[in-house]
């Protein structure tokens, strides 16, 4: 064996690299062991325990040098479907960059370009920019974008004379630089936040973010933090007093369309109309307080529509209370009272200079807590933006203020902030500021004195948390643009547990199971040279994993075990190899050299194909679906390293030391051996057969098609537990009315364990806590009356939700996905054979399988007991198949490659049967090894891998079908002048003899 102190010197180097890099995990799980000891089963003291040796130093606690927080950073990263967490994708609002670009320029071609690019979008993957910039040319072909982003901001790259072109090229790099910056603010906010192996990072998708927080539990702390925009600002505001009358005329005027309508008569009402002699409410409410009791409210809603839902902010006689309240109003009742504002013959009563915004928080007296103020801020400035806003802040902390009793935001303004502050707040002695946040009142404090100096502070019933939040959220910057979810997964720690339970069970499973085989096939020796090889595989691969800092899933586990399945192939490959070697009459240790090397072709293309599969599944894929294409990766090249070179040293020292190897144990000595099936006159069965097989797929799919997941057609899905066995019928009509029709309920694992499908307001980002309103309204008494939070908390396993635009993403991905699998595979063989027929018959095969197996899904969806769906995993399932099939095809290739100049004389039909005989060992060995493996996993690893699982497992079994008559049958038809030339050449031969 040449370089045989070089590999020695490799694997001993990786194996203490992997040593160093899992012992954190090791350290770390030692401190959780005690903190688990010490809690007793209670998790805040748990809790508590692993927060304070966090806050250590390395002179109290540390390992190798690193404090207990470190050592965190740098143990195996678990992804959220071991963990729990969240993980979520955030599409910064670029519409709202190029708005602020524009300087928000009221010009009506801009304006409705955006609307028209937004509508482009819905159904385009291309970027806005470009969009938006076709759609302005499209609307008016003359139109100049310089005439609408010649700001003074961007006066340095756009003039007058500026092309729409080199336009474009500025609004793109300031678009990049936005987003950028958003993305840094993000990264900011969320290391502050205090989770541990947090991971953020940029899509390819322009504007798009990844973010994923294991571990996490309070989820709306989380989507409030991440869409925030921060953009806080300072308002002068009215006094009630100045006017709610115009709130009165607003009431009177709606009450007229209300009568118009009841007479059938035109609403042909002006706002003149409304005569000030008139009775309004607030004389009403001073002769009579009773008047909403006493009235129903249907009456009221007829008399009254706005103060119907909006409740005036006047005391017990009528007058105007002080302070910039108007009134008051439900939390249902807010979007009626919206929509009433925005009628243009409303907007023509107010003072242009009035500006309304509601209170963030509840108000404060209200026992209920379900009332909300609203606010009147006045414009000042000649743009209509506030005089003042959250840029000048230059530093922020939570207090507790004097007494300890309130929690309260302290900030400092720079020069220029505290100069505009002195000012708002010298004109407002007296009058209330209104400190509002992204478009939300937080507090309106009522100005004693003028403040100088910039130092003030933000009241606003803070909890601890919200004031570290906001705090957080100001120091990391205002946000370019907002940021809303297109895509989030919720995963509860208790089904994080579950997972790890179930997938750590097949893997010990299946690694067992793996193991007794290697021995019982070939023998105690060979068996255990090649279980060492699976072992340091293993360790290679979960240590390199660590090192990369790569997320290990659900799916990467399934990704292990499976790469563990398939790393079998290379020892049965070089085994099968040596048995033949021995046959022919060689000593042991001639054998190994040519087993080893007549079996590195074949290894090295099988692996090749599988680890390119993988690449591009990483590609295309996110999420779980890259933890189980990283993990692919990697196996297969550890694989590679273990069992061709890690075994071959174990072998060489066996051999130096005259110990005893057998390579077959007794009673699989002649398995398979001389085995003399004539495939190629078969190959007309497997047509057949195949044929039949494609047109029930064809037909199942153009009839009852497939069950798309969220990933591909959008919505929310929840995985809700019960105390007792549910029915899923009850579930979907208990919820129908809320969601808008019957959502898709189906069994997940247990009878007591549904998952929950719909559309239901997918397009709005803040509908998160609605939906779980409903789901805890409707479902409450199926769960035992837990309340709310207890629901959401533990009730709700799991909560996933898929935007429109990134489910056609997906949809995209994973047909580019599977093609460029197919063409890097056929181009891959093809050079690798430099024939094309070898390519040919490839490609063939994988979408003979992909067919047979998409048939299967669409003829057996809605029958078996677990979820069906096509989503990523399902196209990771697919591209793992393809590059199984193709590693089996691979393997017959090469020795049809090897025996064609061989055997020249014999007939190709004969020299096509040996190949496909003298591999059958092999192929039916490797399929056995990954049979028993997917079998283990599919009913040991949880029913979220289930579907993934049983695509893989009839993936194989027909990968390794079409292999035997379909591949090799291809080529011997496609080569049939070749082979005839042959043929006949051979045949001249033997007649001369």
């Amino acid at each position: 064996m040449q370089n045989k102190g070089a590999i020695t010197f490799l694997a001993i180097a990786l194996a203490l690299v992997c040593l160093y890099e899992l012992s954190f995990t090791g350290a770390s799980y030692s401190v959780k062991k005690k903190a688990r000891i010490e809690a007793a089963g209670n998790l805040e003291r748990e809790t508590e325990y692993l927060d304070s040796v966090a806050s250590l130093s390395k002179e109290d606690w540390s390992f190798l040098g690193y404090t207990y927080k470190e050592v965190q950073e740098k143990e195996i990263n678990l992804g959220l479907d071991l963990k729990g967490g969240m993980n979520v994708t955030l599409e910064i609002s670029v519409e709202d960059i190029l708005k602020a670009l524009s300087n928000y320029s009221n010009d009506k071609t801009f304006n409705q370009a955006i609307a028209l690019a937004k509508q482009k979008q819905r159904s385009s993957q291309e970027d806005f920019v470009r969009l938006f910039v076709r759609s302005f040319e499209e609307i008016d072909p003359n139109a100049k974008l310089a005439s609408v982003f010649g700001t003074v901001d961007l006066k340095e790259k756009i003039n007058f004379n500026s092309t729409n072109d080199e336009v474009q090229k500025v609004l793109e790099s300031e678009v990049d630089a936005a987003i950028s910056n958003a993305f840094n603010i993000l990264r900011n906010r969320i290391d502050r936040f205090g989770v541990v192996q947090p991971n953020i990072s940029r899509m390819q998708q322009r504007g798009r973010i990844l973010v994923e927080l294991p571990g996490v539990k309070d989820q709306k702390r989380v989507r409030q933090l991440l869409q925030g925009t921060a953009n806080l600002e300072f308002w002068e505001t009215y006094e009630c007093g100045e006017v709610i009358g115009y709130f009165s005329q607003i009431d009177q005027y709606l009450s007229t369309i209300v009568a118009s309508k009841e007479t059938t008569q035109p609403a042909d009402t002006t706002v003149s109309e409304v005569k000030s002699g008139e009775e309004t409410l607030l004389d009403k409410v001073a002769k009579d307080s009773t008047l909403t009791e006493s009235a129903s409210a249907a009456e009221m809603a007829r008399l009254h529509p706005l103060f119907a839902v909006l409740s005036a902010n006047v005391d017990r006689t009528g007058q105007p209370n002080p302070g910039d309240v108007v009134g008051f109003s439900s939390f249902m009742d807010t979007a009626k009272v919206n929509a009433f504002l925005r009628m243009p013959q409303v907007k023509a009563i107010l003072p242009r200079e009035l500006i309304l915004r509601w209170s963030q928080m509840p108000y404060e007296y209200d026992k209920t807590q379900t009332m909300y103020s609203l606010h009147a801020l006045r414009i000042t400035t000649r743009d209509g933006r506030a005089p003042l806003d959250g840029s000048a802040v230059v530093s922020a902390r939570p207090s507790t203020g004097v007494t300890g009793s309130e929690i309260k935001v302290d900030m400092t303004m720079n020069p220029e902030g505290a100069q505009i502050w002195a000012r708002m707040t010298g004109d407002n002695v007296g009058r209330c500021i209104a400190v509002v946040l992204d478009d939300y009142v937080r507090s309106d404090p009522r100005v004693v004195n003028e403040i100088k100096g910039g130092n003030t502070e933000i009241s606003g019933n803070f909890t601890l948390e919200e004031a570290e939040d906001l705090a957080n959220i100001l120091k990391s910057g205002k946000m370019p643009a907002p940021a809303h979810i297109v895509q989030d997964t919720v995963v509860g720690p208790s089904l994080g547990k579950a997972a790890i339970h179930d997938g750590f069970s097949s893997f010990i499973v299946a690694f067992i199971i793996v193991l007794l085989y290697m021995m019982f096939y070939y023998s105690r020796s060979a068996g255990l040279v090649a279980d060492f090889g699976m072992l340091a595989n293993i360790f290679f691969l979960i240590g390199v994993t660590v090192s990369l800092k790569a997320v290990l899933t659900l799916p990467g586990i399934a990704g292990i075990v499976l790469a563990m399945g398939m790393s079998v192939d290379a020892n049965v490959l070089i085994f099968e190899r040596i048995k033949e070697e021995l046959r022919a009459g060689k000593n042991i240790k001639a054998a190994l050299a040519d087993g080893y090397k007549g079996a590195s072709s074949a290894i090295i293309d099988g692996n090749v194909t599988t680890i390119l599969t993988g690449v591009i599944l990483f590609f295309f894929g996110s999420g779980p679906i890259k933890g189980f294409a990283t993990t692919l990766v990697i196996g297969n090249i550890t694989s590679l390293f273990a069992a061709v070179l890690v075994t071959r040293l174990v072998y060489e020292r066996a051999i130096k030391k005259n110990w005893s190897l057998r390579f077959s144990a007794p009673y699989t000595q002649n398995f398979l051996h001389n085995t003399n099936i004539d495939f190629i006159k078969l190959r007309k069965y497997g047509y057949i057969f195949s044929i039949t097989l494609s047109i029930i797929a064809i037909v199942s799919l153009s009839t009852k098609g497939l069950s798309k997941g969220i990933d591909f057609t959008g919505g929310r899905t929840y995985v809700v537990e019960f105390p007792q066995p549910v029915s899923t019928q009850e579930i979907s009509k208990l919820l129908a009315d809320d969601f808008g029709g019957e959502p898709l309920v189906v069994t997940y694992g247990a009878s007591n364990q549904v998952k929950i499908s719909t559309k239901y307001k997918v397009d709005d980002p803040a509908a998160q806590d609605d939906v779980n309103n409903i789901l805890y309204e409707n479902l409450k008494d199926l769960a035992g009356n837990p309340g709310a939070e207890s629901f959401v908390e533990n009730n709700i396993k799991s909560s996933e939700t898929v935007g429109p635009t990134i489910a056609d993403d997906f949809r995209k991905k994973a047909v580019w996905a599977i093609f460029f699998s197919l063409i890097v595979i056929f181009s891959y063989i093809v050079l690798r054979f430099r024939n094309w027929q070898y390519g040919l018959g490839s490609v063939v095969t994988l979408a003979h399988d992909v067919i047979i197996v998409l048939g299967l899904y669409s003829v057996f969806q809605g029958i078996l007991p677990f979820s069906m769906d096509i989503d990523q995993s399902f196209v990771a399932a697919i591209l793992t198949l393809v590059g199984y099939s193709i590693n089996d095809t691979v393997i017959i290739y090469d020795r049809i490659r090897e025996y064609l100049p061989l055997y020249r004389k014999r007939p190709t039909n004969e020299v096509y049967n040996l190949a496909l005989n003298s591999t059958l060992s092999r192929t039916l060995n490797t399929s056995m090894t990954t049979l028993f493996v997917l079998v283990v996993i599919f009913f040991f690893g949880g029913e979220v891998i289930r579907g993934f699982i049983f695509a893989l497992l009839f993936g194989i079994i027909f990968g390794t079908y079409s292999s035997l008559f379909i591949s090799t049958p291809i080529l011997y038809e496609t080569t049939r002048k070749i082979r005839a030339k042959k043929d006949a050449e051979a045949a001249e031969v033997v007649k001369k003899k």
